[in-house]
């Protein structure tokens, strides 16, 4: 065979299968919290406060402006 059929083929197939592999993946958004009060310190207990009041997949402290804000992440 030639070499320009054979690289045609396996740029196809990885073309395909590259494909394949991002249907399964959910797309997450991203929210600052609104039940949060002071400044986000420990990743854990925003993570924590998400889960239990607003059902998000988790949280973290990110800046926000000159400070630290608790965001959630969760399913769009």
């Amino acid at each position: 065979m030639n070499n320009k059929v054979i690289l045609a083929f396996l740029f196809c197939f990885l073309l395909i299968a590259s494909n394949e592999m991002q249907g399964g993946e959910a797309k997450v958004c991203q929210r600052r919290s609104k039940t949060w009060s002071g400044p986000c310190i420990n990743t854990g207990t925003c993570s924590r406060q998400w889960k239990n009041q607003e059902d998000a997949r988790f949280g973290a402290c990110h800046r926000n402006g000159f400070g630290f804000a608790c965001f959630c992440y969760f399913n769009c």
